[in-house]
């Protein structure tokens, strides 16, 4: 194309004034620095969601079955048994989820109640997490409670006989008499048996662990549960799992791998990411505005050219052409460089980690920020320079000379 061919050449040709070279760079360097700050947060967004994939929850279990609709499962049991008849299943058992009232002396908070039978050891890692006590077989006659170490610090619990604990539930079935708000609740006393920590703010803050026989008892439950959790045989794919388990059960029941049952977590890492993404876009969007004044002064330096160019035949959308190709090369260009300085200082992060996080390395985790460079992001980056670029490039082209 002839404008894209002539636009190239006043891109790399000397202009007869210096500022307009000078300009020219800046409005390049503007779309590279907004482009390299894309890139390289984008790309720590990437980290700390493989960050959070590396660290799932040691007591999250391989499979996680929940219903579809509604909170329980009815039959839960009679259903975990059949589910280990599978190939791929290796041991299934049922457990309860639900809110619960937790008193220990004169102290009192609202907790999750988890209710676990006693092969919940075999599908999850929760024995070895057990930091202070012991862990109990959770067996039918049992009545004992694991508190997270949060519930534990709050209620002022310690494992031992001598800890007054109970649970409080209300009621689900039969009349409330408003003259007694007691009898309003389903309570039972336990002894706390032991304290665990699994290094996670949500899941130490408030839990209480139960047999499930407690846990029905409470809940006025008989054979119902709130997830049916199993392990997988070693060596079997837990996708593979996943569908196979999904085909079973059908539409009434979603399956869920140790990913989507922190799904949450995942999600608002990338709501933050692209929102964040939104924001930068905004700020590229302003750096590129500086390409209007660089084509506003080769407008008018090149105004004898374009003179010239008309004499010669060229039509109005022809000149306007070129100044719309100078612009959009002017942002590709700098977003190239961006992207290409974005992905160094990532990969020079991701091999050396000069950033690194701030407070006490001994209580870190991590030390340095973790980045991962996506070819998506990388893409969708590109993608929005170049509209970007477009648009600016459209709109100041409509004030080029047309005579």
């Amino acid at each position: 194309m002839v404008s894209l061919r002539i636009a190239l050449r006043y891109l790399v040709s000397k202009k007869s004034h210096s500022a307009v070279n000078v300009i020219s760079l800046i409005s390049m360097a503007g779309v590279a620095v907004a482009t390299v700050a894309i890139v390289c947060v984008l790309s720590v967004f990437n980290g700390f969601h493989d960050l959070a994939e590396d660290r799932l929850s040691v007591i999250d279990t391989d499979i996680r079955i929940v219903p579809a609709t509604g909170k329980t499962i009815a039959e839960a049991d009679s259903l975990a048994a059949s589910l280990t008849q599978l190939q791929s299943v290796d041991t299934a058992v049922a457990t309860i989820d639900e809110q619960a009232l937790a008193i220990s002396g004169p102290r009192q908070m609202a907790v999750t109640m988890k209710g676990i039978p006693a092969g919940y050891a075999e599908v999850s890692s929760i024995r070895r997490t057990v930091i202070d006590g012991e862990y109990s077989d959770m067996t039918d006659s049992a009545e004992c409670a694991l508190l997270s170490v949060g519930t534990a610090i709050k209620l002022a619990a310690h494992p031992g006989p001598d800890t007054p604990f109970a649970l409080y539930v209300p009621r689900r079935e039969g009349r409330i008499n408003p003259s007694n708000p007691a009898a309003a609740f389903r309570s039972d006393s336990l002894r706390v048996g032991g304290v665990y920590e699994v290094q996670e703010t949500d899941k130490d803050a408030s839990t209480v662990v139960v047999p499930i026989a407690v846990a029905r008892h409470l809940l006025d439950y008989t054979t119902e549960a709130s997830a049916i959790e199993l392990s997988l045989r070693r060596g079997t794919d837990p996708e593979a799992a996943v569908r196979e388990l999904s085909e079973v059960l059908g539409k009434d029941y979603r399956v869920l791998d140790r990913l989507r049952q922190e799904e949450k977590s995942f999600r608002m890492i990338a709501i933050e990411k692209w929102i964040t993404f939104v924001m930068l876009a905004f700020i590229l969007l302003i750096a590129s505005f500086n390409v209007i004044s660089t084509l506003s002064m080769m407008m008018l330096e090149k105004a004898d050219n374009m003179t010239t160019l008309r004499s010669l035949g060229a039509t109005g959308s022809m000149i306007r052409g070129i100044f719309v190709w100078e612009g959009w090369l002017i942002s590709v260009i700098g977003g190239i460089t961006g992207i290409a300085v974005g992905v160094t200082l990532c990969l020079l992060q991701q091999h050396y980690g000069f950033i690194r996080l701030s407070g006490d390395a001994s209580q870190l985790s991590i030390i340095a920020y973790p980045v991962r460079v996506s070819a998506a992001d990388l893409g969708a980056v590109m993608g929005l320079v170049i509209v970007t670029g477009l648009f600016i490039s459209l709109v100041t082209s409509r004030f080029a000379p047309r005579r």
